[in-house]
């Protein structure tokens, strides 16, 4: 009597089969290694270029890359200048048309406003010991995000990839972007 089971019995069926599902389930789970470390990804466009607007994506960033998220950041227009070397130790904040502001828009036009608005967020950021922008884009790209500087927005503001900082990458476009987009768990604009 042979040991073997006839492929077209019953027995037989059910053993192929189940040979095929653990084929199949090894299969799948390559797959999702393949296709998933684990690790979310977030994107952010960061498009302002005033010094509130260089926090949130900095912080929310390097904050994202502590918990071992893949982080990238496309600086684009004057988003790009938080990347710039020498911009992102002169970001200003604007006192026309900031909500936070308790003095008309009128009276935050006149000279100096800006320059006043901008000394006195300097202040508090000294005084609570909040990191400046260079130490955020130093410590987002300490921590592994990639921050991206649009190639076009470059050229626009004729900025060289020798005034960015050192890790920061160039060359990147908005196809570019938005591949980072479609592939990414969180996409932000800034």
């Amino acid at each position: 009597m042979s040991t073997e089971t006839p492929a077209g019995t019953a027995e037989g069926d059910v053993a192929t089969l189940q040979t095929e599902l653990e084929e199949l389930r090894e299969e799948v789970a390559a797959l999702r290694d393949d296709a998933d470390d684990g690790a979310k990804k977030m994107t952010i466009i960061a498009t302002k270029g005033s010094l509130d607007m260089a926090y949130p994506p900095l912080i929310l960033a390097s904050t994202a890359a502590a918990f071992d998220w893949d982080v990238t950041v496309f600086a684009t227009f004057w988003g790009l200048d938080m990347l710039h070397e020498e911009q992102s130790k002169n970001l200003k904040l604007s006192a026309v048309g900031n909500p936070t502001m308790s003095v008309p828009n009128l009276v935050a036009a006149l000279p100096g406003m800006d320059a006043m608005a901008t000394k006195m967020m300097e202040r508090k950021i000294d005084e609570n010991g909040t990191a400046s922008v260079e130490e955020l884009v130093e410590l987002s790209l300490d921590t592994g995000v990639e921050l991206q500087a649009c190639q076009m927005t470059m050229e626009l503001l004729d900025y060289d990839e020798d005034d960015l900082y050192d890790g920061v990458t160039t060359g990147v476009g908005a196809a570019t972007a938005l591949e980072h987009m479609a592939d990414a768990d969180i996409q932000l604009l800034v």
